[in-house]
């Protein structure tokens, strides 16, 4: 298997954070949703994108090779220099060779996700060179020693107060709780950083393969920043992110910002094709592009499973999701969290390590109606949660003995109403002794494999007692 990164010490950050998640989240969440209602109730046309977008992904995944050696051929043309990276290492030792050739003592990155998959920061910590995040959600968290909890917005778990008390912690500048102020202070901060840095590293929403043109969707100057001050410029992106040619990227720029934050398109699109030509031209004296497989690949070989890859890095999915929202991102494991983390995770890690996140869902549906490239998320959980199942299909071992056990209990559970409830009274009483704080941070076997790497939320029991409520008012 592709050596990856370690899991974040989830264990350690609940002692303070986790009970405030949920409340932050859904906050966050619902504004999102309401926003993105509004902006599609401007497209008839819609549905229509959906689809044409869906096709898009699809053709584009079913012809990688051809559309990755064209993307090639275009950025060298450009200016350009492209590497192959099998794997997070690999990756990590391109990028690092690249910043110690040009002696880098300081990089700049905009917000990647790709990144995040490889322990790209870590990697030049250890080699003496600051990775600095610039977009403001990253640069908090990474103040804060944690992943990202939210793929566009990283620090949604955090409210302006506890941001505020970070400055302070961090910084050593005391700072009222006021988003606007914060702004500021981050801004100055890393102003001088931008003019410092060596290196800008920048991940990328899609490649053109077209012209080799790589296009960044944000909302912050900091992208702009990072990939035009620095004399070098590297990009860091999953393979599956090529895009066919200029048309079928103005069917996905209409999806991606109505989709994640609710707008009908981002502050900033930039498109940025090779290095500088001329001096008197902005921009980077030279332009890398690591195209990143780790797992990829191999992921494609599923008929099912592939549809993963047709991602546009949204976030429809989470701030639909009823387990998200009451979980937060931390609890997935990994840099993608949500209904997208359940599916893509276990597909590139193993089922030793992310196997149990296709369980994590109530296969309610909500992910895959607002999902703008119509990727079957439910019927993907399904398929993953049988491969867990029935054997090795990840990497790992077959499903041990108490998994079937605890499945086949489940279900007895569920066909027996009197069984259900009496698991309902019983199960907060047991797990009392464990809880603190609102959340379980360790369980008994075999459950504990779950709490090794996320804590568990206490069992409330409320819901029939809410349903009885709502009966009787509606009656």
């Amino acid at each position: 298997m592709n050596e990856l990164p370690a899991r974040i010490d989830f264990a350690a950050y609940s002692e303070n954070v986790p009970p405030n998640i949920p409340a932050a989240v859904q906050q966050a969440t619902g504004r999102f949703i309401g926003s993105r209602q509004s902006r599609i109730a401007e497209l008839p046309e819609w549905e229509a994108l959906r689809e044409a977008a869906s096709q898009i992904r699809l053709h584009t995944l079913e012809h990688l090779d051809f559309y990755l050696e064209r993307l090639a051929e275009r950025v060298q043309a450009a200016g350009g220099t492209v590497h192959w990276a099998a794997d997070a290492a690999q990756a990590r030792h391109i990028a690092l060779e690249i910043a110690q050739k040009h002696g880098a003592r300081l990089a700049v990155k905009s917000k990647s996700m790709a990144t995040e998959e490889i322990g790209l920061n870590h990697a030049f910590a250890q080699a003496g060179i600051e990775a600095l995040e610039t977009d403001l959600g990253e640069y908090i968290i990474q103040l804060a020693g944690t992943g990202p909890s939210h793929i566009i917005v990283p620090a949604v778990h955090l409210t302006k107060e506890e941001i505020a008390e970070l400055f302070r912690q961090k910084l050593g500048i005391e700072a009222p709780p006021d988003p606007h102020h914060l702004t500021q202070i981050a801004r100055t901060v890393l102003r001088e950083k931008f003019l410092r840095a060596d290196v800008g590293i920048s991940g990328a929403n899609f490649l053109v393969a077209e012209t080799g043109t790589l296009v960044m969707v944000t909302n912050e100057g900091n992208g702009r920043m990072v990939t035009t001050l620095p004399d070098v410029h590297i990009a860091i992106v999953g393979i599956e992110k090529v895009i066919p040619d200029w048309e079928a990227l103005t069917v996905l720029l209409k999806l991606l910002a109505r989709s994640a934050t609710g707008q009908k398109l981002s502050t900033y699109t930039s498109f940025i094709t090779g290095p500088r030509r001329h001096e008197h031209e902005h921009g980077p004296r030279e332009f890398h592009l690591i195209l990143l497989d780790n797992g990829r690949s191999r992921i494609l070989r599923d008929p099912l499973g592939r549809q993963v890859l047709k991602c546009i890095r949204c976030g429809a999915c989470l701030n639909v999701c009823p387990v998200y929202r009451n979980v937060g991102g931390f609890a997935y494991g990994w840099f993608i969290s949500g209904p997208i983390g359940a599916i893509f995770s276990p597909q590139m890690l193993g089922v030793e390590r992310a196997g149990q996140l296709p369980f994590a869902s109530s296969l309610c549906g909500a992910c895959g109606e607002v999902c703008p490239v119509k990727i079957p998320i439910p019927q993907i959980l399904l398929h993953l949660r049988r491969r867990a199942m029935e054997g090795d299909s990840f990497g790992g071992p077959n499903a041990p003995v108490t998994a079937r056990l605890l499945a086949s209990l489940s279900a007895l559970a569920f066909r027996l109403p009197w069984l259900y409830r009496l698991g309902t009274r019983l199960l907060p009483l047991l797990t009392r002794p464990f809880s603190r704080a609102g959340w379980i941070p360790g369980l008994p076997p075999p459950a504990n494999r779950w709490t090794k790497v996320r804590p568990f939320p206490v069992f409330a029991a409320r819901f029939h007692e809410w349903w009885k409520n709502r009966k009787r008012t509606s009656a």
